[in-house]
């Protein structure tokens, strides 16, 4: 299953980033509009309105939390190019049960792409999921409930992402810059 969803951010590709890459589970959240996510995940905190300094650095091999600690649900970074590019991979999406009896596996991919537009001063933004399910009636359970949840999801997390990033203050973004910034070797 491939779904792909875009939106076009009235802000430079480095004024989205620092959103994108403080996203997940009790980090910034995944942008979505806070009834969902009492709705759906009661225990997840509502999505950051600011960007969080403790968080603006990302690293292939980082995990970022989907849920609760005791579900092991997350992603691994594989791969990113800040300000252009982050590649997610998950394959904890689904009972530890299921994938430790050979029941079933997911391999689910999520990649956002920052492409700059009108010379840079805009960004499309790009969310990419593909999942790769096993057997056939996980990928029936996976088109009858996860694509339309995605539907409602992904417009969210483009639009938080797109409303956060164009107010998105020159000074708020040096200093999340100043402070997320890694110590040198």
């Amino acid at each position: 299953m491939v779904c792909t969803h875009a939106t076009t951010i009235n802000a430079p590709p480095q004024r989205v980033w620092p959103w994108l890459q403080q996203v997940g589970w009790h980090r910034g959240g995944w942008y979505t509009a806070r009834w969902v996510d009492q709705l759906l995940f009661p225990d997840h905190w509502a999505s950051a309105d600011e960007l969080l300094p403790d968080y603006q650095h990302l690293a292939v091999g980082d995990f970022i939390p989907d849920g609760a600690p005791v579900t092991g649900c997350g992603f691994t970074v594989v791969d990113l190019q800040p300000e252009r590019y982050l590649l997610l991979q998950s394959t904890t999406h689904l009972p530890q049960s299921w994938c430790d009896r050979g029941m079933a596996a997911l391999d689910w991919t999520w990649v956002f792409v920052l492409y700059p537009v009108d010379g840079g001063a805009r960004t499309r933004f790009v969310f990419r999921w593909r999942g790769r399910t096993h057997p056939w009636w996980l990928r029936l359970l996976c088109h009858a409930v996860i694509v339309p949840a995605d539907f409602l999801m992904s417009r969210d997390l483009l639009r938080g992402l797109r409303q956060r990033a164009e107010r998105t203050d020159e000074r708020i973004l040096a200093t999340a810059r100043a402070v997320g910034t890694p110590p040198s070797g």
